[in-house]
C-alpha cells in the first residue's frame, strides 16, 4: 500500500487535465480517466491485493461524475489516514481562457444547466476551493502550451524526490513575455550587466560557457547569487517547516536568454549541493 504511488489529477473543467493524464501515462502511471470517487477505495484495494506489478496510478477526477464535488474530500482524507500515499494535482486556468476555450470547443460546462460558461466556471472554482488548498502540486495552466504543459508534469512526476520532500521548480524567463504564473518567488536580474549587448556574445544564450562566464566576471553578479544562495537556503527550510510540497522560482531578464539563465543555473547548483530535488527550465530561452 505504502508503495503504490497515486495522483489524483484535478481541477476547473479545460484547464489541461487530459494532457496531464497523457503526460503521465507516458512516463509509466498506469491511467483512468472520470473514476467515480465513490469507487476509488475499491480500486485501490484491489490494486493493493490483486497487482505487484502496478505501482504508480494516476487518475482524472473531476466533477463530471455527479457525486464526486460532495464526496471527494472525505473518501480522499480516509484513503490518506489508511496511509495511502496520495497526491493531488490541481489545474487552474484563468477565468477568461476558460471562457474561450469553451466558446472555440463549443463544449458544455458540467455546471451550465441554467446558468452561463462564465456563471459555471465561477461556481466550479468556489466548489473546488478546499480540494485545492489540499493539493501537492497546483498548476496554473494559463500560459502554457500543450507540449510545454505536458513537459512540466513530467518534470514533477518523473523522478521520485530525493533526500528532501520539498521539491523546487526553477524556471528562467524574459519579462518581454510575463511573468510565469505559478512562481511562487521571482527575482529580477536585469541590473546586472547585459550580454546582448555584446555583439559576440548576442546570439548565444547563457547555458553556453562564454555567456556564462561575462554575466560571472562581475563582482556585483557573484555577489548577488552569494546573498540569493544564502537567502534560498534560509527559505527553503521554513517552507519544508510550513508543509509546503514544492516551491516555484522564476528568475527573470529582459528576454530570457542570458542573465536569467546563467543566475538560474547557479540557483540550481546550490539546491543541487543540498540534496533537494530541481526541475529546471529554461521558457524563453529559444524566443526571439
Amino acid at each position: 500500500m505504502k508503495n503504490l504511488r497515486i495522483v489524483i489529477v484535478t481541477g476547473l473543467s479545460g484547464s489541461g487535465k487530459s494532457t496531464a493524464l497523457r503526460s503521465l501515462e507516458d512516463i509509466g502511471f498506469f491511467c483512468v480517466d472520470n473514476l467515480p470517487v465513490m469507487l476509488l477505495p475499491k480500486f485501490l484495494d484491489l490494486q493493493t491485493e490483486v497487482s505487484s506489478e502496478i505501482s504508480k496510478i494516476a487518475l482524472v477526477m473531476d466533477l463530471r461524475e455527479r457525486h464526486f464535488l460532495e464526496k471527494h474530500i472525505e473518501i480522499l482524507s480516509k484513503l490518506k489516514k489508511k496511509k495511502y500515499n496520495i497526491e493531488i494535482l490541481f489545474l487552474d486556468t484563468k477565468d477568461d481562457l476558460l471562457l474561450r476555450r469553451f466558446s472555440e470547443t463549443r463544449r458544455t460546462h458540467p455546471l451550465s444547466e441554467g446558468k452561463t460558461i462564465l456563471e459555471s466556471i465561477v461556481l466550479e472554482r468556489d466548489k473546488l476551493h478546499e480540494l485545492k488548498k489540499m493539493a501537492s502540486n497546483v498548476i496554473d495552466t494559463s500560459d502554457y502550451s500543450v507540449h510545454q504543459l505536458k513537459k512540466h508534469v513530467q518534470r514533477l512526476y518523473l523522478a521520485p524526490g530525493r533526500a528532501k520532500k520539498l521539491r523546487i521548480n526553477l524556471i528562467s524567463f524574459g519579462y518581454r513575455f510575463g511573468l510565469p504564473p505559478d512562481a511562487d518567488i521571482v527575482m529580477d536580474v536585469r541590473f546586472l550587466p547585459n550580454p546582448y549587448f555584446i555583439s559576440d556574445l548576442k546570439e548565444h544564450n547563457g547555458n553556453e560557457k562564454a555567456v556564462e562566464e561575462y554575466v560571472m566576471a562581475w563582482d556585483d553578479t557573484r555577489q548577488f547569487v552569494a546573498r540569493l544562495s544564502e537567502m534560498m537556503t534560509f527559505l527553503v527550510p521554513l517552507y519544508e517547516k510550513e508543509g509546503k510540497s514544492y516551491l516555484n522560482i522564476g528568475i527573470g531578464c529582459t528576454g530570457g536568454r542570458h542573465r536569467s539563465v546563467v543566475i538560474l543555473n547557479q540557483l540550481a547548483k546550490c539546491f543541487s549541493d543540498r540534496d533537494y530535488t530541481t526541475n529546471v527550465s529554461h521558457r524563453d530561452i529559444d524566443r526571439v
